[in-house]
């Protein structure tokens, strides 16, 4: 465990960054004082290149290792950590609690950045690897697809990445512990907006009229069959309704109504199957109230899925830092995470670090566990270690 003892003297310095970062939180594109720390740090721990401005305000750090290197199938592995907050209030009250009205660090992308500096710093002055390391710092991944925008600036490609892995916290995992699979780990996200059209009147004469509140709550009702009586039920797949818009008095009957909402798979086959019964429910209710019924979808992210090797590389890595008995299979998520961009594009995975019993992802009361710090860092420190190898 000789990496977790160099950690361990790198501890304070971590969490005083990340609570920085908690203190100060931005939201996605609009991290500049995030990308300024950054940079500020990759540049202080002698990085060979800190690039600035991709997807906005993403920065990469770039260190070259001191062996040579050999012929192995890795040459250039990518880190990433996400930097963006949440638009939530903190409802905690720290030492370091955001300073920033409405904005806070709720899902500990201030933890994810905190580590992968603690670990560039590390590899920065002993660089005991051979090739390249490159640590991505993204923008907007809770909202704004800040993994694609890099991408679409040229990340893969400038900086030559062959392999990319990704970590996440996870509350209820204890601290000390690590969680990953191969395959699937998170849902496609698609959005949902349905449309409904009836016909408006007084509330005295519903006969005269097509109550577009009725026909959505028909609707709703409907679309919670999907998942239970299309979908296998080994397959994990979501559908919700989350907004319901209609109405402005007690003693009027709606002209029209709109429903909101998200559609979860792993699969292209779930998706296809789920979004074809919701408009197969939709145009049935239409025929049958007489309303018309307009259903679009808004793209999301894509599903994250693991790659074999990368998954494997991961775990053993993962087995190193804390034992072969704390690392542990999860289960996939429906939740959306814009790392799958990346998967899309290089093979890598994806591994969840033990949060312990903390307050869940974006929740009021969340706080990144700072313990966690010491098996984080060490993973990203072990894993360049390991791929890159003379």
């Amino acid at each position: 465990m000789a990496i977790l003892n160099s950690v361990a003297a790198l501890h304070s310095d971590i969490v005083t960054w990340r609570r920085d970062l908690h203190a100060n939180p931005e939201l996605g594109y609009d991290e500049h004082r995030t990308s300024a720390f950054v940079a500020e740090r990759l540049r202080e721990f002698g990085c060979d290149e800190v690039a600035t401005g991709l997807g906005k305000t993403g920065v990469v750090g770039v260190i070259k290792g001191r062996k040579a290197p050999s012929d192995a199938d890795i040459r250039v592995i990518g880190l990433r950590a996400d930097m963006d907050a949440l638009p939530i209030d903190e409802a905690v009250d720290r030492p370091y609690t955001s300073t920033t009205k409405g904005v806070m660090h709720a899902c500990g992308h201030d933890g994810h950045t905190a580590m992968l500096l603690g670990a560039a710093r590390y590899l920065a002055e002993t660089r005991n690897f051979a090739g390249t390391a490159v640590m991505i710092f993204q923008p907007a991944e809770e909202a704004g697809a800040g993994a694609a925008a890099m991408i679409s600036d040229g990340l893969m490609d400038r900086f030559g990445i062959e392999q990319v892995f990704a970590m996440h916290n996870s509350p209820g995992l204890p601290v000390g512990r690590f969680a990953i699979r191969q395959g699937p780990m998170s849902a496609s996200t698609e959005g949902m907006v349905i449309k409904i059209e009836g016909h408006g009147g007084h509330a005295s004469t519903p006969h005269k009229c097509i109550n577009s509140v009725l026909v959505g709550a028909q609707l709703t009702t409907a679309l919670q069959q999907i998942v239970a009586s299309n979908i296998d039920p080994l397959e994990p797949a979501g559908v919700s309704v989350c907004v319901f818009l209609s109405g402005s008095s007690g003693s009027v009957v709606p002209q029209t109504a709109e429903l909101r909402g998200t559609i979860r798979t792993l699969t292209t086959q779930a998706n296809q199957l789920v979004k074809k019964r919701v408009h197969d429910i939709a145009a049935g209710i239409a025929q049958v109230t007489g309303a018309t019924i307009n259903v679009t979808y808004r793209p999301g992210y894509p599903a994250m899925f693991n790659h074999a090797a990368q998954t494997d590389l991961a775990m053993m890595v993962a087995k190193e830092v804390v034992g072969e008995d704390n690392v542990l299979e999860c289960r996939p998520s429906l939740g959306g995470e814009d790392f799958g961009y990346m998967l899309q594009e290089r093979p890598g995975a994806y591994i969840c670090c033990g949060n312990g019993d903390s307050a869940g992802l974006h929740h009021p009361a969340y706080d990144f566990n700072d313990d966690a710090i010491l098996y984080g860092t060490s993973f990203w420190i072990k894993l360049v270690e390991r791929s890159l190898v003379a």
